[in-house]
């Protein structure tokens, strides 16, 4: 891989589209947003809404997201914001901040060229990444930088016109995703773009060029050189959008969910396996979640993607080292928990509800006397229930029955819980830790206790 090839930007003409001819309006925008682009423009700058929220006001969506592009650089834009910081080493941008809404501001980006004399601005490795790239240019020039087609539409606020470098109106008229440029150099420049394409694949229900998908199937082990910090952050943009399920397929299709998580997926190559079915659940109940405004957090769905692969292990631990159950778990939990941080990070505060929904499926068939209001009052006892009755959906037999027993234990009254309980320690055949009898005390007597010790 030469870098000569990747120093080749594509020709692009810009088409203008005026007010007329284009859906986008001022109040389908954020006010926060508009602000910025005022600023920038009074200050002598060029500045433009650019990406997502453009191409979703064109498919009739609402948009949410609104980056900004500039010719001023992020010092600049810092000295004309006092609610700014930079951000990002290997391509800096400025975050203007607004309460909870962040406008993210990049300068428009140029021709990207790796030498020894621009190494402090620009850095690609020997498999065509780009490491650091804070190459500033045109607005052309920053049009040929961007991923998709439909990703380099601009709106200037001061004439209200679109310029549009890649035929992106065609692209979201035909419903192709298609990327600028060469997809072999653009998908080694930045791998993640390749997960960028299957989602918006999913979340536009549009399909990838057949260029593109080649390379995404070809391609898909560069994802191993991403960060893990970076890759936690764009799995919750896949599994989390609301169309984590159609996601999945296309993860599934492309062969990137195994980059992803390299201990499920050999699991869940057969579509009718209870892993498979499991985990395809989980997804859709999340989407659901999601759709529904309802709270949902990684926690459950990384347990869940990451369950089965335990619990082989686990069963492996037991057969070839002769461990007790106990510990073949806690040091699988262990030891699958590490692999999958090694390719993608968890954040602790979700790692710790993990390891606990996992703890809580064994604890939940250990179910007599005080320990079943022991877990009842846990406060992570509702998201192990739930894992729970997912798994007894899937797998049946004894671990459906376990998990109807806690549905009805949790909805009757505290003297039918004591009924549950006595029946379930009768058809036991005893409790699993009987309390031995205590003898009967002697009546007392008249007599005075004996001094001896």
């Amino acid at each position: 891989m030469t870098s000569d090839r990747s120093e080749q930007q594509p020709q692009l003409k810009m088409q203008i589209l005026h007010s007329s001819e284009h859906p986008v309006r001022d109040d389908l925008l954020s006010p926060n947003a508009l602000k910025v682009l005022h600023r920038l423009n009074q200050s002598g700058f060029e500045a433009y809404l650019v990406g997502g929220c453009i191409r979703d006001i064109f498919l009739g969506k609402i948009p949410k997201d609104f980056d900004v592009a500039t010719s001023a650089t992020p010092e600049q834009i810092k000295g004309l914001f006092r609610n700014c910081r930079i951000i990002g080493r290997r391509f800096k941008l400025a975050h203007i901040m607004f309460g909870r809404e962040i406008i993210e501001v990049a300068t428009f980006r140029g021709p990207h060229q790796s030498s020894p004399e621009n190494s402090g601005t620009a850095k690609q490795d020997g498999h065509g990444q780009l490491t650091r790239d804070n190459v500033y240019g045109t607005l052309e020039q920053d049009a040929a930088r961007r991923d998709f087609t439909f990703n380099a539409m601009y709106y200037s606020t001061a004439d209200k016109t679109i310029r549009d470098f890649a035929y992106g109106v065609e692209a979201i008229e035909d419903k192709v995703i298609e990327i600028i440029g060469d997809p072999e150099t653009r998908f080694r420049e930045d791998p993640v773009r390749m997960l960028r394409a299957v989602r918006f694949a999913a979340k536009l229900d549009m399909e990838i060029e057949e260029p593109c998908a080649e390379q995404i199937k070809k391609l898909g082990y560069l994802l191993e050189n991403i960060p893990p910090a970076r890759l936690f952050e764009e799995v919750l943009k896949l599994l989390f959008s609301g169309q984590g399920y159609a996601t999945y397929q296309q993860l599934i299709e492309y062969g990137l969910f195994e980059r992803l998580f390299p201990q499920t997926a050999p699991l869940v190559q057969i579509p009718d396996s209870r892993e498979n079915r499991f985990i395809e659940q989980v997804i859709k109940n999340t989407d659901n979640r999601i759709n529904n405004g309802q709270r949902v957090t990684p926690a459950f769905l990384y347990a869940a993607l990451l369950w089965y692969p335990i619990e082989e292990f686990s069963q492996k631990l037991i057969f070839e080292s002769n461990l007790s159950p106990l510990d073949a778990f806690n040091i699988a939990t262990s030891e699958v928990l590490q692999r999958q941080l090694e390719r993608v990070m968890i954040p602790k505060r979700f790692s710790i509800t993990m390891r606990e929904i996992w703890s809580f499926q064994n604890r939940l068939s250990k179910r007599y006397g005080r320990r079943a209001y022991q877990m009842l009052a846990h406060p992570k006892f509702r998201a192990a229930y739930d894992f729970l009755l997912l798994r007894g959906e899937i797998e049946g037999g004894e671990l459906y029955e376990l998990a109807d027993w806690w549905t009805e234990f949790q909805e009757v009254d505290g003297d039918k819980r004591k009924t549950m309980l006595e029946e379930l320690r009768k058809s036991a055949g005893a409790s699993k830790n009987p309390r031995r009898r205590r003898k009967p005390r002697n009546k007392k007597s008249n007599s005075k206790p004996s001094q001896n010790p």
